[in-house]
């Protein structure tokens, strides 16, 4: 018999129990669109075992034999292409021989359908000593439930292994808490992914199981608010990504969120996941909090024994009273208890609108955690900041942002109360919104947390550390809003800065730092840093040496918050050199004419060489960053420890001829050599040297992988570019046809653009594309066709997406006008497309 019914109005089998009858009453029920979410997992699991039971009740079973159903099927949570998790469970009065036969008759039917099936055969002492050999067995029979046959066996193994669980709860709740974080360092952190697995990701599915197992054991219990229904967001989208892939997946990849959204009637895939990452964080903040608590639990059982045994037996209460815990003061209202910062006896949240910053502020400098009840209480109280603040509020703001990496989970954990929404309103815009921009590891609001424990690191570089973390907390702010971030940043920063009690003069320097937080970065990898232009664009932009230095530390801060794709040694030496030469405008100096430098000794001897010989001339030598910051070539012997390599400089002299870039750019892409900025100047040496020009191009560039190839393979094909026995074109083509081809998101398209006075000398052209081997050759080969000369080049590359930046002339040397200059981004863009 079943252990339950199916209603009239449900799809059910046919009358026989056959494979066929199930099989259209289970399509049926995942076809139609009036049910969904859980009324359909629990109706999928009726389904289940009625045509389960019916396959038991007809393979004649003996007694003392059930049909026990385990994990997500014995919580009766099936989605469209769970597993099924089954257990035949027999009192051992039977043969071998019959029950391994009635086995057969229940497992083949479900194989024959293609479900996954995990199945076992055991007794009751069989099942209990499996669970307690193995976790993941154990925790499946906390929810055992009876699906069919004697329901008293299945009912008293169930009470068995509770009581073991319970009993053995000290041993196993540690064991449990290590897999979870195994879980978590291989899945990742679920409320941050762009491709979340809903299961196994640290906040996911496993997690919410893991805290029904620790509930189970009667040691500590879950902050239950929002639990259930995070918990139920996540099914629900699991139970879309199934019906959308047609597979048993969790992983809810980027070319299925949009089909996945759709299933579940959401707007697009951000809102999807915006949702799951609210039901993430809420499993996680639990998580977190629940293990707090069980480790709290365990050391104390742990140690009460030890206790009695160095008292001689005696407890450790007074008169039959236990012993108050020990209460270490930490600010105002706020006091350390068993390790962690809760409220003060005395604290009158309702009266103190300032106590929720200052205990943030006080459990962050002490590298504690907020205990859940004080926050849940200061939540409640409800009490609101004036505005402006008080200095007392901004100061405690400060103190929690410079805290560095303590300020992680006591900032989560005013979120998880809504706390933070309540002290920042433009907060709740950025709060769990992606970033599908795959170099940015976070979310938009963990992002910026990140960046202000990042330049938590960074204050002494600077005379305003508040400002700084303030800025690094508001310079994303405006991802939140349509439109330029930078812009619609720059207003909210005002708004906020004079709501937090800045003055004027300082709320106008953080508006400035959050515009321009970018300039820095782009301006540095993307202009020529000696073209006068470029330093005085920036000095006029910043205006100051204090928001210069912030914007320098905020670059930095900003860059390693994002990911590990976003700085280098290379890009921080390029915005150190920025830096360096805008302070020296600021502070009235004049940045050097480019045209007037005259060329290095190296360049000069090459390009002798190359007008000596008519052929072209290369020399190819790492560069590495000694710990002050200078770049120099390889020492020989090396230092110890040896400087950290920043690329390699490749420089390559030769008589003048057409064609020289996209041939350069090709052989370096064919071997796989990716160029970060190129420098392309005529040197016109003395008469009595030689006649006519001589191209020196100064590279930097980095190995894709693997080794640095010879220079003489690199002159040698490079030769061979230049004469047309090396086809470049065709051998990249040729390369690129040999890749696999890959399912994966449909780049946009390239886009060309003209900034304008960028430069006096040169018109700049921004080439955004998608990052592949051989762009910039067939960059160079476009501009080439279009008869005008590339100066230099600047080349970033942040995940799949190149910006490109080159300074083009005429052939002469002049500057394009603008309708010329327009002309040609948009010859270049139909080219690259």
């Amino acid at each position: 018999m079943t252990s339950t019914d199916v209603r009239d109005d449900e799809p059910g089998p046919t009358d026989d129990t056959g494979p066929g009858g199930y099989a259209a009453a289970r399509l049926r029920l995942l076809t139609e669109k009036t049910r969904s979410g859980p009324p359909r997992r629990a109706a999928l699991a009726r389904l289940t075992d009625d045509w389960l039971a019916g396959l038991y009740e007809a393979a004649a079973p003996p007694p003392g034999t059930a049909l026990v159903a385990v994990g997500g099927y014995g919580r009766g949570e099936l989605s469209p292409r769970s597993d099924l998790d089954l257990l035949l469970l027999h009192d051992g009065s039977a043969d071998a021989r019959t029950v391994a036969a009635l086995a057969d008759r229940l497992w083949y039917p479900v194989w024959d359908l293609g479900i996954a099936l995990d199945h076992s055969v055991r007794t009751a002492a069989e099942a209990r000593r499996t669970a307690g050999e193995d976790l993941k067995v154990q925790l499946g029979l906390l929810d055992a439930r009876t699906v069919a046959g004697d329901a008293a066996l299945a009912g008293a193994l169930r009470t068995a292994v509770l009581t073991d669980w319970r009993n053995q709860a000290t041993r196993r709740l540690p064991e449990l808490h290590a897999l979870c974080r195994e879980r978590a360092e291989r899945s990742g952190e679920l409320p941050y992914l762009l491709e979340p697995d809903l299961k196994e990701a640290h906040g996911g599915l496993r997690d919410a199981q893991a805290l029904r197992a620790v509930a189970a054991s009667w040691l500590a219990d879950a902050p239950r608010a929002g639990l259930d229904e995070a918990r139920r967001r996540l099914l629900d989208a699991r139970d879309a990504l199934h019906l959308a892939t047609g597979r048993a997946t969790d992983r809810l990849a980027l070319q299925e969120q949009d089909a996945v959204a759709a299933e579940l009637g959401l707007l697009d895939a951000d809102t999807l996941l915006r949702e799951v990452y609210e039901a993430g964080r809420t499993i996680a903040y639990a998580s977190d909090v629940t293990w707090r608590e069980v480790g709290r639990v365990v050391r104390a059982r742990t140690a009460r024994p030890r206790l009695r045994a160095l008292l001689g037996g005696r407890g450790t209460r007074t008169g039959g009273a236990k012993a108050p815990a020990e209460r270490t003061p930490l600010a105002e209202g706020v006091v350390e208890m068993d390790g962690e910062a809760v409220l003060a006896l005395t604290a009158r949240p309702d009266r103190d609108p300032v106590l929720p910053l200052r205990a943030a502020a006080a459990a962050a400098q002490a590298g504690l955690p907020l205990s859940p009840h004080a926050v849940r209480r200061l939540a409640a109280a409800g009490t609101t900041l004036p505005t402006p603040w008080p200095a007392e509020a901004r100061e405690a703001l400060v103190t929690l942002l410079g805290a560095g990496e303590p300020t992680v989970p006591v900032w989560e954990a005013l979120e998880a109360e809504g706390l933070i929404s309540r002290l920042l309103p433009d907060w709740e815009r950025v709060r769990c919104r992606p970033q599908r921009n795959p170099v940015h590891t976070w979310t938009v609001d963990r992002h910026l947390v990140e960046t202000a424990v990042r330049a938590a690191s960074l204050t002494r570089r600077v005379h305003r550390p508040d400002l700084l973390l303030v800025a690094a907390l508001l310079h994303d702010i405006g991802k939140g809003w349509p439109g330029d971030h930078s812009v619609a940043g720059e207003t909210i920063a005002r708004d906020v800065a004079a709501r937090i009690g800045f003055d004027r003069a300082d709320t106008a320097v953080l508006a400035t730092v959050v515009r321009h937080h970018l300039l820095l970065v782009e301006t540095a990898t993307r202009r020529d840093l000696d073209d006068p232009a470029t330093v005085r664009t920036v000095a006029e932009t910043v205006r100051t040496q204090g928001a210069l230095e912030l914007l320098h530390a905020l670059t930095e801060a900003d860059a390693l918050a994002t990911g590990p794709a976003a700085w280098s040694t290379w890009r921080a030496r390029l915005v150190d050199e920025l830096v360096a030469r805008v302070a020296g405008v600021l502070a009235g100096e004049e940045p050097p004419d480019p045209e007037a430098a005259a060329p290095s000794a190296e360049q000069e001897r090459l390009a002798i060489e190359a007008l000596r010989t008519g052929e072209p001339v290369l020399t190819l030598r790492t560069e590495r960053v000694e710990a002050a910051g200078q770049t120099e070539p390889d020492p020989d012997p090396a230092p110890d420890p040896e400087p950290e390599p920043v690329g390699v400089e490749l420089l390559v002299a030769l008589p003048e001829r057409p064609g020289v870039l996209p041939a350069v750019a090709g052989v370096l892409a064919l071997h796989r050599l990716t160029v970060r900025a190129a420098d392309l100047r005529a040197i016109a040496l003395p008469a009595e040297l030689g006649r006519g020009p001589v191209l020196v191009l100064d590279w930097r560039v980095a190995a894709e992988y693997g080794s640095l190839p010879e220079a003489r393979r690199l002159r040698a094909d490079l030769v061979r570019a230049l004469d047309g026995s090396l086809d470049v074109s065709a051998r990249l083509a040729e390369r690129d046809a040999a890749q696999p081809r890959r399912r994966g998101v449909t780049a946009p398209p390239p886009r060309v653009t003209v900034a304008p006075a960028a430069s006096r000398h040169a018109c700049v052209l921004e080439v955004r594309a998608q990052d592949a081997p051989g762009l910039l050759h067939r960059i160079g080969r476009a501009l080439e066709g279009a008869e005008v000369r590339v100066r230099s080049a600047h080349v970033s590359t942040l995940g799949a997406n190149a910006v490109d930046t080159l300074y083009v002339t005429r052939p002469d040397g002049s500057r394009p006008d603008p309708d010329e200059s327009a002309a040609l981004a948009k010859t270049l863009e139909e080219a690259l497309r």
